[in-house]
């Protein structure tokens, strides 16, 4: 008659030549989405980490600046510490430091932010530096009396 079930089975199952290859493709899926992921987490986190000094600016009700380079930012705390982005300088080293900085571009824009607490002088004294040292596009940065106090 025949051969058995098992027989037939077996002879199926050896009978067939198996495919040895093996898949040789990457699956980039996961890293993509990782990456977006990163991506999404660093657009967030890279302003918030532009300015390191902590200042309580004072209120106004003037409008928001919009440009399209990277201002500095020259803060003041209340102490009267001087700072370029996150670096203390002393009032005789800003104009310096910041020339080379901006590669004697004097067209940059500097934001100057004075603690509420300091007193008026001492802003008049930086502004003073920063005229002198011949920059033009310098703003005093305010906070929205609308917005809370940032930490």
């Amino acid at each position: 008659m025949g051969a058995s079930l098992n027989q037939r089975r077996n002879k199926g199952h050896y009978g067939r030549r198996r495919n040895s290859t093996q898949m040789s493709e990457i699956n980039v899926t996961p890293m993509v989405d990782v990456m977006l992921v990163l991506l999404v987490i660093f657009m967030v986190t890279a302003p918030l980490l532009t300015v390191g000094v902590e200042v309580d600016l004072p209120k106004t009700k003037a409008g928001e600046i919009r440009g399209q380079d990277e201002p500095l930012a020259v803060s003041i705390d209340k102490e009267g510490n001087l700072f370029v982005q996150d670096t203390q300088v002393e009032l005789d080293g800003l104009a310096p430091l910041l020339l080379e900085i901006s590669k004697n571009n004097q067209d940059v824009r500097i934001f100057v932010r004075g603690d509420e607490a300091i007193d008026y002088g001492t802003v008049m004294q930086v502004m003073g530096v920063l005229n002198k040292a011949g920059f033009g596009k310098v703003a005093l940065i305010t906070r929205n009396p609308d917005q809370g106090r940032k930490k």
